[in-house]
C-alpha cells in the first residue's frame, strides 16, 4: 500500500473505533503528538490511552477529509472531524501529518484548538 493508502485505511477503521485493526497500521515506535494538554506518546498502546477515554463516551465518529497532500511518505490530511456525544454532534477542524514507511505509520502530529473541542463536549 501506498502511504496515502494506509493513512487512508487507519483513519477508516478508527471511524467504528476498530483500535485492534488500526493500530495494526502503526509501528511501535511511532511518535503521535497533539496540541497540549494532550502532548506526545509512542507506539499503538501509547495511542490507544489517548484515544480510548477521549472516543469511550462517543456514540458515533466521522473523520470529513477536505484536503489531502502527499509527498512520499508524508501524508497531510485537513479534516473535520465529527463526533456523536449522546444527541449532540461535536466538531473539531483538524491537520494530520503523517508519516509512512515500510506500511506502517511511524509519525502522527494533529493540529486543533483545543478549547474548540473542550467548549463543544457535554458537561459531565
Amino acid at each position: 500500500m501506498s502511504p496515502t493508502d494506509v493513512v487512508e485505511q487507519f483513519m477508516k477503521l478508527m471511524e467504528p473505533l476498530n483500535y485492534d485493526a488500526a493500530l495494526k497500521l502503526v509501528s511501535d515506535n511511532c511518535e503521535y503528538t497533539n496540541p497540549p494538554p494532550f502532548g506526545t506518546v509512542h507506539g499503538p498502546a501509547g495511542i490507544r490511552a489517548v484515544l480510548e477515554p477521549f472516543f469511550g463516551p462517543t456514540l458515533e465518529n466521522e473523520f470529513k477529509v477536505l484536503r489531502q497532500a502527499t509527498a512520499g511518505p508524508i501524508v497531510i490530511l485537513e479534516r473535520l472531524d465529527r463526533h456523536l456525544f449522546g444527541d449532540k454532534w461535536v466538531e473539531l477542524p483538524v491537520t494530520g501529518v503523517y508519516e509512512v514507511h515500510d506500511g506502517l505509520i511511524t509519525y502522527w502530529r494533529d493540529y486543533f484548538d483545543t478549547a474548540t473541542i473542550m467548549s463543544q463536549l457535554p458537561a459531565s
